[in-house]
């Protein structure tokens, strides 16, 4: 294990905020390149009822990209459809570890879910 001090807790928010997020559990079906960035690759996620384009910047986090499909993983998928790289991203991948500066991991479930699962 990587030596890693935690950053402070961040501010308290009321739990009305949280309850806004919709965070579910999908199967990543498809790594796609995105050939007009250095950073992302286009994720095909089956949530169920339906599949959404996903972009995640992972092209330098792994060797393979290739390593998670067919993995579920959780998602926030009630954000604002982002424009990036000339392509539209539907929601985002929840990982561990960016925003410390850690080799992101995918927060998984502990054993497989349906896809659609609500997490929270």
């Amino acid at each position: 294990m990587e030596n890693h001090t935690p950053a402070p807790v961040k501010p308290t928010v009321p739990m009305t905020d949280v309850e806004k997020l919709d965070i579910r559990v999908g199967t990543i079906v498809a790594v796609e390149d995105v050939p007009t960035s250095n950073k992302l690759v286009r994720l095909r996620v089956d949530f169920g009822d339906h599949t959404r384009t996903i972009l995640a910047g992972m092209k330098s986090e792994r060797a393979d990209p290739q390593e998670i499909r067919g993995r579920q993983a959780l998602f926030v998928v009630n954000l604002e459809a982002k424009r990036m790289a000339g392509e539209v991203s539907e929601g985002m991948l929840f990982d561990i570890g960016f925003a410390d500066g850690i080799t992101p991991v995918l927060a998984i479930p502990e054993r497989t879910v349906p896809n659609g699962a609500r997490a929270g």
